[in-house]
């Protein structure tokens, strides 16, 4: 299975990476990303200077302490933070089981959810077209659910479904058509065509 090891190769680096787009808008002290990452501080340290100097991220000092966090405006920030949706969590999850899950022609995340900000009611968090085995997938999200300690939103349909309500300009479908979206399977441009 691809992961984020295939595409940089220091160990260290794709640890903070997962750490830092997990939770963009958190920002890390270097003593705290050594035990997130479970690797030798200088090793840590070694990776924020060349992270910092390459643009990815922002350092600030707070009375004794520094803190990094990941800067939004590095040219590369989405494809990073897909890479890591892609590699992580649900993501990594439903790519890695979409075989058990049936006959998935396309499946996402919803850029809120990626980002890990909070979703509103009508939010849904993951969309899955195909035909699907439902009792897989309501175990595969309830065992993530317990692991965020918090309600996934996910809606399932079939491709005929689909198509149906694009071609209705359904808001629902619209709303997401029109949001920002991780594709976990699928190629986006012939979902939104």
């Amino acid at each position: 299975m691809p992961s984020l090891q295939d595409f940089i190769i220091s160990q260290t680096r794709v640890k903070l990476l997962e750490i830092f787009l997990l939770d963009p808008a958190k920002i890390y002290y270097v003593r705290e990303l050594v035990r997130l990452t479970e690797e030798e501080i200088n090793a840590v340290r070694r990776e924020l200077i060349q992270m910092e100097e390459k643009g990815m991220l922002k350092k600030e000092q707070r009375a004794n302490r520094l803190y990094y966090g990941f800067r939004r405006d590095y040219p590369y920030y989405n494809e990073l933070l897909q890479l890591v949706a892609k590699s992580t969590g649900l993501g990594k999850a439903i790519i890695k089981e979409k075989n058990r899950l049936g006959k998935i022609k396309f499946a996402l995340l919803s850029g809120r959810f990626a980002r890990h900000k909070q979703h509103q009611e009508t939010d849904v968090d993951i969309l899955i077209i195909g035909d699907l085995v439902m009792p897989e997938l309501s175990s595969l999200v309830a065992q993530f659910e317990k692991e965020l300690t918090r309600e996934i939103n996910y809606s399932v349909m079939t491709e005929e479904e689909f198509e149906f309500r694009k071609k209705r300009r359904d808001p629902f479908i619209s709303q997401i058509l029109m949001g920002s979206r991780v594709m976990l399977i699928g190629d986006d441009e012939e979902m939104v065509s």
